[in-house]
């Protein structure tokens, strides 16, 4: 079901569940990935702005003027079937549940519908190590 993920192609990344307080890992991963030169698109409805960004309610509420590459989800894994049906709805290329989120339902479906699903995995980390590899 996973397959690579060419980080050089992504631009945008929505990141679903973002929190404001720098010890939770979605806003270190979220700060990470924006220092390394990507746009961090917040979703949390709890949240106006994070990371000098405006914060969505949820994914539907992004302009659709604004692409998205990957929707990276620090969401508990029962909440992840609707994020990705919007996603695939969305036609977002990539679906990247975190570290600790596992939805085999909503994976299968991603797939299905022809895109790279990654799960169980921490965002950060694989670009940290495709950076090693020189990738």
């Amino acid at each position: 079901m996973q397959r690579t993920v060419d980080f050089a192609r992504i631009k945008n990344i929505a990141v679903v569940g973002l929190s404001d307080k720098p010890e939770r890992a979605s806003y270190r991963v979220a700060a990470y990935l924006q220092q390394a030169g990507y746009r961090i698109i917040p979703v949390n409805p709890s949240l106006t702005r994070v990371l000098g960004e405006k914060c969505y309610p949820n994914l539907e509420a992004v302009p659709e003027d604004i692409s998205v590459d990957v929707v990276d989800i620090f969401r508990r894994s029962e909440d992840v079937p609707p994020i990705v049906e919007t996603a695939i709805k969305r036609g977002v290329p990539v679906i990247w549940m975190q570290e600790g989120v596992v939805n085999e339902e909503a994976a299968a479906a991603a797939a299905a519908a022809g895109r790279v699903v990654v799960m169980d995995k921490c965002l950060m980390q694989e670009h940290q190590r495709a950076r090693v590899r020189g990738g």
